[in-house]
């Protein structure tokens, strides 16, 4: 039986400083990974290492500057929606993806090969470090379920982005393929299985990794916890329709944090910086570290003097800025039209800058705040028939952005509109535009005319889509399908 090529984790790469074939029993050196593993400080190294794969350029076969971890698959998200327009030709970073075509491809280093890699590479050293956690000869026993707790968190991560982008969203879909699981090492090839299979693998993963994480405390936001546990359960529940569950988790999640202040929202360094109070979770990348213009905020804050000040600038539509009231701190984050320049067009995104413009490379990731948890608790509140306690829930974060918000108004129908709209003002430019647009069943609908798509902005060339849509879907890596036994040309994704 073939063994799957992509698993070849950097666990060794952080701790051993080369690389080594993931698949190897032994090092040229003659020790085990066994024994390479025994120790506790080595474990957290590896642990470390996977976090710090999260905000890594060029992992996998492409070193291309729009290839630099889980926020470059966050742009793409956006890019692939609604609400997010690209201001002209640039560089043509990500210009593919906004025009839907990137993800068409199965060739080695492009977008879908630079998925599959990352995030099996993730599903890979969560499976070693789980696998060894309790041979820790000098760790305690809580130390070794916080160890396991966290591989199954990242696990459990890992595979929710491989499904929701290599296949539509669950509801509907549950015996469609899923992706490849693999939670045995060595890790040998394995069929696509269904979506019900890959997502019963997520929940079992969550559900124990909450077990284990309990009560035990983490070094820094880098590092799952019981919480970023939780959160991902809501996640992953609010995609299912599995109301009740995402309504409990993402309350549980929400637990011991505090909701930004206007002021704050409006600071450069609110979606920059891991220490805001809001942030769940997040890579704290220091300046030697940073990844420079193969980095999220190249391609985001025109301050940088990156890919984002070069025509690449990405803005609001107007038909969604439209809709932010005056009085909201929201609306601040958006160049007003007519105060627009040539670097900084009209409808310009400030939400996502650096903290420190003289040290513009040293800017943290973004993967969870707790804003989202109110707006799943809100959604599945209202799903639920409980639009009172949907409306507090919704009120009690908006009123932290815009002081004279109610959602007293609103109710059943009306009300899940307000929900959804609100969650895209708060989330813009976070990654979840086209996850959401395939749970919602929607297809994509993108404004035209002065300010939003197309002329005289670049013209992404599609505008309406039907509910799942084939371009939707990442390609299986060709890759991949040549080298597992368990796959076939009939398995690649239409």
């Amino acid at each position: 039986m073939k063994r799957i090529i992509y698993l070849i984790p950097m666990l060794l790469f952080f701790i051993a400083g080369c690389k080594k074939d993931y698949l190897e029993t032994k090092p040229s050196n003659g020790v085990t990974q066994q024994q390479i593993f025994s120790k506790l400080n080595t474990v957290y190294a590896a642990l470390n290492g996977v976090q710090k794969e999260q905000f890594a350029a060029g992992i996998g076969a492409s070193t291309d500057h729009d290839n630099f971890g889980q926020k470059a698959f966050d742009l793409q998200s956006d890019l692939m929606g609604n609400d997010m327009v690209v201001h002209s030709q640039g560089y043509g970073w990500f210009n593919a993806d906004y025009s839907l075509t990137a993800w068409q491809s199965a060739k080695t280093a492009t977008q879908s090969d630079n998925a599959w890699y990352f995030y099996y590479d993730v599903v890979g050293a969560a499976d070693r470090i789980y696998s060894i956690a309790d041979g820790i000869i000098d760790a305690a026993a809580d130390e070794k379920n916080a160890i396991k707790g966290q591989a199954l968190g990242l696990r459990a991560y890992a595979y929710y982005y491989l499904i929701n982008y290599f296949q539509q969203t669950y509801k509907g879909n549950e015996t469609k393929p899923g992706v490849p699981v693999h939670i045995v090492i060595p890790v040998e090839s394995a069929g696509r299985g269904t979506v019900k299979e890959v997502y019963t693998q997520i929940v079992a993963d969550l559900t124990q990794a909450e077990t284990l994480l309990t009560g035990k405390p983490r070094a820094s936001k880098a590092v799952i916890d019981v919480s970023v546990v939780q959160g991902l359960h809501a996640r992953v529940a609010l995609v299912m329709e599995d109301w009740a569950t995402a309504a409990t988790y993402a309350a549980k999640a929400r637990t011991g944090y505090s909701l930004m202040t206007g002021s704050q929202y409006g600071a450069f360094g609110a979606f920059s910086l891991v220490s805001n109070p809001e942030w769940m979770w997040g890579s704290a990348i220091p300046a030697d570290q940073a990844t420079i213009y193969a980095s999220f905020f190249s391609h985001m804050d025109i301050r940088t003097g990156g890919y984002a000040a070069l025509g690449g600038q990405k803005k609001i539509t107007k038909a969604l800025y439209d809709q932010i009231p005056a009085g909201d701190i929201r609306k601040t984050v958006f160049t007003t039209p007519g105060a627009g320049t040539t670097a900084n067009p009209d409808y310009n995104q400030l939400k996502h800058q650096v903290a420190d413009i003289n040290n513009r490379w040293a800017a943290d990731y973004l993967y969870m705040r707790i804003a989202e948890m109110y707006l799943i608790e809100a959604e599945a509140d209202e799903r639920l028939g409980q639009d009172a306690p949907a409306r507090t829930v919704l009120e009690t974060l908006i009123k932290t952005r815009n002081p004279a918000y109610s959602a007293s108004a609103f109710s059943g129908a009306g009300l899940l509109l307000e929900i959804l709209l609100q969650r895209r003002i708060e989330l813009w430019g976070e990654g979840f535009s086209l996850i959401d647009i395939k749970r919602l069943n929607q297809g994509l609908n993108r404004p035209t005319g002065a300010g939003n798509h197309g002329a005289p902005s670049f013209d992404p060339g599609v505008y309406t889509t039907g509910a799942a849509d084939a371009r939707f879907l990442m390609r299986i890596p060709q890759r991949e399908l040549d080298n597992n036994d368990h796959m076939t040309a009939a398995d690649q994704n239409p």
